[in-house]
């Protein structure tokens, strides 16, 4: 999944983008507002973590243009004022969540996953599809209860294709959702991170399969277990 992060601060803003690259996430970080609705416009976020004061103008007043714009993205607020009359202003304008600073990163995390979640309308932190289970916190993947070792990468995008299992996924949402504008890849990197997931899904016997839609993108399906080979 891809993050914008908004926030002036060097020091929190590259420990943040380390945690959640940890965690399988693609980052774009911005330090003002005008950065941050440039990126809006070359790429799509699955999430925006903002800072309330930005160096260019009021991350609250910025939050309600874009909900005024129909931007639904979740969105979570951060600030150093950890008043009620702010965190009450802030959820009027449409932020999904408040976090004051100093930020707990592992609190930041656990918040993002419980408001993905719901976004997702997903009911637990384990999706399950077949006979494969995907534990989104631990970042596990598993078939018939045996661990798999899969690169994060790859974990990355069988992630974005269960979110969408039964439904084509456009390769171009797939590289947007996988790669922040500074990650170097190659061109064939998605082709690559595919056969490795085929192959790691094939070898353990997992009942599902990864249809190539030509020109297109790619489909995650169930197989009958004869099917699988």
């Amino acid at each position: 999944m891809r993050i914008l992060l908004v926030d002036h601060h060097a020091d929190f803003a590259r420990a943040v983008k380390e945690a959640l690259m940890k965690c399988g996430f693609a980052v774009d970080v911005t330090r003002t507002i005008d950065e941050a609705a440039a990126a809006l416009d070359c790429a799509n976020y699955d999430m925006v973590l903002l800072e309330s004061a930005l160096p260019d103008g009021d991350g609250l007043d910025w939050l309600k243009q874009l909900r005024r714009q129909g931007r639904s993205m979740p969105t979570m607020m951060m600030s150093r004022l950890n008043d009620p009359g702010l965190r009450i202003a802030t959820f009027n304008a449409g932020a999904d969540d408040f976090l004051p600073k100093p930020v707990s990163i592992d609190e930041l995390i656990a918040r993002m996953r419980a408001i993905l979640r719901r976004s997702l309308q997903m009911t637990a932190p384990v999706v399950r599809f077949g006979n494969l289970h995907f534990d989104t916190i631990a970042r596990q993947v598993s078939v018939d209860g045996r661990t798999l070792r899969i690169a994060r990468r790859e974990v990355c995008i069988l992630e974005h294709l269960l979110n969408r299992a039964g439904r084509t996924v456009l390769r171009t949402s797939l590289e947007d959702g996988l790669y922040a504008f500074d990650d170097d890849v190659s061109t064939n990197a998605l082709e690559v991170g595919i056969y490795r997931l085929r192959a790691h899904l094939s070898q353990a016997g997992a009942m599902l399969r990864i249809k190539t839609e030509r020109g297109v993108g790619y489909t995650l399906e169930l197989v009958r277990a004869a099917s699988v080979a």
